[in-house]
């Protein structure tokens, strides 16, 4: 696989990231469907944590496009540094905000389901916020932005977000 040239891509944190949270989607969407017939919703459930599982996919291959290019322009003291460092920032925040979107529908999914399949649905919660907090970390670390940048907030706003829901999907049950 390469980007523009004969680069390979860089796959990092936030790739993994985004992977794991896509898995953790699909895996909602698994216990949604097993458990349909139990509560209503269920349908509604599956389907939109199909949805954050494709544009997860898809944002660990935008990272991995960013982050390399980012790379690249660091190695090469390119001009539009600046402007792919940005762009970097940008997909790690979505990252955070679809994985903590995962982990609430993580939560819905355990608060409903069969309770044999709970440990499943708390779990991926669980899987969701650790990749929103990875990349919450990513935002403020490797792009070395303020700490009162709106990325970095929006970030860890997403992360907190998807700690608590996971904190409460744990809970779930009887």
């Amino acid at each position: 696989m390469s980007s523009q040239g004969n680069t390979s891509l860089r796959r990092g944190v936030g790739s993994a990231a985004a992977e794991t949270a896509s898995k953790a989607a699909q895996i909602v969407a698994a216990v949604a469907r097993e458990t349909g017939g139990a509560w209503p919703g269920a349908r509604g459930a599956a389907a939109q944590a199909i949805g954050l599982a494709e544009r997860l996919a898809t944002l660990s291959n935008v990272d991995a496009q960013v982050f390399t290019a980012a790379l690249e322009a660091l190695a090469s003291g390119a001009p539009d540094l600046q402007e792919r460092l940005e762009a970097a920032a940008e997909v790690p925040v979505e990252i955070a905000e679809k994985a903590a979107d995962v982990a609430e529908a993580a939560l819905h999914v355990a608060e409903r389901c069969d309770g044999l399949l709970r440990a499943d649905a708390a779990g991926a919660a669980a899987l969701a916020a650790g990749a929103a907090l990875a990349s919450a970390q990513l935002v403020r670390a490797n792009l070395a932005l303020k700490p009162d940048d709106d990325r970095v907030r929006r970030a860890f706003r997403a992360a907190d977000d998807a700690r608590y829901c996971a904190s409460q999907a744990l809970d779930a049950g009887p």
